[in-house]
């Protein structure tokens, strides 16, 4: 799976917006700057995040961006889907629709492992755990892993 910069864009983003101190709306200029996001694309970004309903936009002097839910209710899979809709696609058919012949038979299973990972994280960490830097201890588990693997690599 490739995290494309619109993802980490939008997830930044959402993260500025659960951080904000009050419920007034925040400025999409405000965002741009704190997280160093372009603004035309942060506005596309956020323009789909409203059509996704989890954000909500406020027009005028005192317009901007909220969250349209609570951040603990918000999980990352909902922001990337928003944004490029399924986590984890083969060429845009269901897992239960594909069989492949003989030796590669076995390859439908990694696909669904691979669907399966990638919502045990997304699904399972929140805009709000993001935003107060408290991520579930099963991800800061799954990085020190990662960064473990990396070392080793490392000649």
């Amino acid at each position: 799976m490739r995290i494309s910069t619109k993802i980490d864009y939008a997830l930044r983003a959402m993260a500025e917006l659960a951080a904000s101190d009050d419920d007034r709306p925040v400025k999409a200029d405000s965002i741009a700057g704190e997280q160093d996001i372009p603004l035309k694309f942060l506005l596309a970004i956020l323009g789909e995040l409203r059509r996704g309903r989890l954000v909500r936009s406020q027009r005028g002097q005192a317009g901007g961006y909220t969250l349209a839910r609570d951040a603990d209710e918000i999980t990352l899979a909902d922001v990337m889907r928003a944004v490029e809709g399924p986590l984890a696609n083969v060429h845009d058919d269901s897992l239960r629709e594909i069989e492949y012949p003989g030796p590669a038979a076995g390859l439908v299973d990694v696909w669904k492992a691979v669907r399966t990972s990638l919502r045990s994280v997304l699904e399972t960490t929140t805009v709000a755990d993001l935003a107060a830097g408290r991520l579930p201890k099963r991800i800061k588990t799954l990085a020190a892993e990662y960064e473990e693997s990396e070392r080793q690599r490392l000649p």
